[in-house]
């Protein structure tokens, strides 16, 4: 646990575990080519196709759209103050640099609190779709600056809601 001066709410320890399918399940999908997904050998035999790999949901009224986010860089112990989620589509991000980085969640529904967070550690060759409504950090690239493809909502109406938390979490790596 950090400790703050008394003027400051404390802070609470978020640890990260390992991203996988079962643990993010609540959350959303992983996206990634594993022997766990449906696969299929496609074009002669040469390529292998991990088909549909996520529940993209572009909502009402809207499309979905493909934009390379570039992500700076956090640096370890991270201060989580925010969240944010959108009430009307998914959004996925899918790492293009092979780099590790950090996923935060909680549960759809009411704002949540630093207690309702959980942080994964996700791998380079690992994405994530966030099902609609779920609160979760903005992209937490690790190490050096890097390079997402996102799929998500183009179109009419307000999609993107933020929160502050407080207290805020803060997220190390132990070992």
């Amino acid at each position: 646990m950090i400790h703050l001066p008394e003027t400051q709410h404390p802070q609470r320890e978020l640890l990260p575990q390992p991203l996988s399918s079962e643990t993010f399940a609540p959350f959303g999908e992983v996206i990634e080519a594993s022997a766990a997904v449906h696969h299929f050998t496609i074009n002669a035999g040469n390529t292998e196709r991990y088909h549909d790999l996520a529940r993209i949901e572009p909502g009402a009224d809207g499309r979905v759209i493909i934009s390379i986010f570039r992500g700076q860089p956090r640096a370890l112990p991270f201060k989580v103050e925010m969240m944010e989620r959108h009430p009307l589509a998914s959004q996925a991000f899918v790492p293009l640099s092979g780099r590790p980085y950090l996923v935060v969640v909680a549960p759809p529904g009411k704002a949540p609190g630093v207690e309702d967070l959980q942080v994964f550690l996700a791998r380079g060759d690992q994405g994530v779709n966030y099902a609609t409504g779920v609160w979760h950090h903005p992209l937490l690239a690790l190490d050096e600056v890097s390079d997402f493809l996102v799929i998500d909502r183009s179109g009419p109406g307000h999609n993107c809601d933020e929160v502050a938390l407080e207290p805020a979490g803060v997220i190390t790596l132990r070992g």
